[in-house]
């Protein structure tokens, strides 16, 4: 996928206004993100979704929304149309990592289907794990 420069400025200008933890991701690791396969972005005016889907799994990368527009379904809308793209790329196993002490963002999730999987010690730092959060969105074809 191709983004033009104010593109990227503006999903790293968003993504800095939400994220002091860990360092917020700059226009040059949007380029390198979104110019990697089976990568998507969801945009709206106020917030962003970036995903990654390939071989049947995917990853849902970042969730940015202002913060003056949480609270409002936005995220709720975001992750559910990941959960769609996936759906519609034939994904059957989606996976993301969320700070441990962002609980309104884990129980977003929660609420749309994911399970918490695993714990990833220090991911965001010294003082931070991340939940690992899984989704299955196609039940296998093994064991009827």
């Amino acid at each position: 996928m191709s983004a033009t420069a104010s593109d990227l400025q503006a999903l790293a200008d968003l993504h800095a206004r939400c994220f002091l933890r860990p360092a917020p991701w700059t226009t040059e690791a949007f380029a390198g993100i979104l110019a990697g396969r089976g990568t998507f972005l969801l945009a709206e005016p106020q917030g962003f979704l970036l995903g990654r889907a390939l071989a049947g799994e995917a990853e849902l990368l970042t969730l940015a929304v202002a913060p003056e527009a949480r609270r409002h379904g936005l995220g709720r809308c975001l992750v559910a149309r990941f959960q769609d793209e996936c759906r519609a790329r034939d994904v059957e196993d989606a996976f993301l990592e969320v700070a441990e002490d962002n609980l309104a963002a884990r129980q977003l999730y929660r609420s749309l289907g994911w399970l918490e999987a695993g714990i990833r010690r220090r991911y965001y730092g010294p003082a931070t794990d991340a939940v690992v959060m899984r989704l299955t969105l196609h039940a296998t074809q093994e064991g009827g």
